[in-house]
């Protein structure tokens, strides 16, 4: 084999022995826990802006962020559940480029998985301990969800991941919502199935033990656009298409019909300005039918300290991000605060 295998990693039982979360914590999450699982419940008519950084790429830019965060938080908390971003390991098209804070705690140095898992956990602790706000990642790679399962109260399932198996079946197990991302091609038909396959339970090979899932009523439908043939992007935020998603819901037996919209990515052609009024667009929907209302729970946006996005290579701005172009600190609080009046 052409493979080299460098080191065993711990189990996540033992670094997760070795990083506790302290009972304040743990309290704090099942209370957020509670809170978000009311809005996909249909309990609560809060609405759910998922907002953060592309990648988690510096410890001490991202508890900024959240720190700035949770001042909003106090002001809006009555209409809003923020939940902030903290994506951790990325998915590249080719394979090549950064792939996320767990490959490369630093991005100046060299990969060290090791080190990458501990780093992880410990930020995600620190922004809960920090901020009092838990936060979302995305299951990039099933297996090493266990490791940060305590902390995360929400997953995403990529557009690349969507289909594979593993991470259905890995959702069917999870107690938080995971949002199922339509593919890149914008098949809406394999998104349901995958929402459908993790609502159900199962029997299969999980870190070498023979694993029963319950199924997760929470898994839900994220709408992210999706490229045609010609590599031309096409959008799936309008009225007609959350419409269709409600219609294609109606058609299956599947719990807690919800959608959350990623206002960035293909829906915006990655300019990023443009998440500010597909936001807006998409809340002018959800205002024009209670059906759409009860349907869609929030929306998804890219965020940091600054705008745009820099090369990784080079002198660096603080709080810039390295991969994906995100909209900056001031249109992130008019944003969040515009929202906050119209949902």
């Amino acid at each position: 084999m052409s493979m080299q295998l460098n080191r065993q990693l711990p189990m996540p039982a033992d670094l997760k022995a070795q990083h506790p979360l302290s009972p304040a914590v743990l309290e704090r999450k099942a209370q957020r826990d509670r809170e978000i699982r009311e809005v996909f419940e249909g309990k609560s008519d809060k609405f759910i802006v998922i907002i953060g950084p592309c990648s988690a790429d510096n410890q001490e830019a991202l508890l900024e962020y959240v720190h700035r965060l949770a001042e909003i938080n106090e002001a809006v908390k009555d209409r809003l559940l923020l939940i902030p971003r903290v994506y951790t390991n990325k998915p590249r098209t080719t394979g090549q480029g950064y792939k996320g804070m767990l490959h490369q705690p630093s991005p100046d140095k060299a990969p060290d998985l090791l080190e990458g898992i501990i780093a992880i956990r410990r930020m995600h602790i620190r922004v809960i301990e920090g901020t009092g706000l838990t936060a979302a990642d995305e299951m990039l790679y099933p297996e090493n969800r266990s490791y940060l399962d305590d902390v995360l109260s929400y997953e995403a399932v990529g557009a690349r991941s969507v289909e594979n198996q593993q991470h259905r079946l890995t959702a069917s197990g999870m107690d938080i919502p995971v949002g199922m991302k339509n593919p890149t091609s914008g098949d809406l038909s394999v998104m349901l199935n995958s929402i459908q396959a993790a609502q159900s339970s199962h029997n299969f090979l999980y870190r070498g033990w023979d694993a029963t899932t319950g199924g997760n009523p929470l898994a839900h439908a994220i709408l992210r656009g999706g490229v045609d043939k010609y590599g031309t992007c096409v959008p799936n935020y309008h009225y007609e298409d959350l419409m269709r998603l409600l219609e294609l819901y109606g058609e299956r037996d599947l719990l807690n019909p919800a959608v959350i919209v990623d206002v960035n990515h293909s829906n915006s052609d990655k300019k990023y300005k443009e998440q500010i009024r597909i936001t807006s667009e998409v809340l002018h929907s959800r205002s024009h039918s209670r059906e759409l209302h009860k349907l869609v729970k929030g929306v998804m946006i890219e965020s940091y300290l600054e705008e745009g996005c820099q090369p990784i290579e080079g002198e660096r701005t603080y709080g810039k991000s390295i991969t994906d172009p995100c909209l900056g600190w001031a249109d992130t609080r008019s944003l969040i605060f515009s929202i906050a009046e119209r949902a």
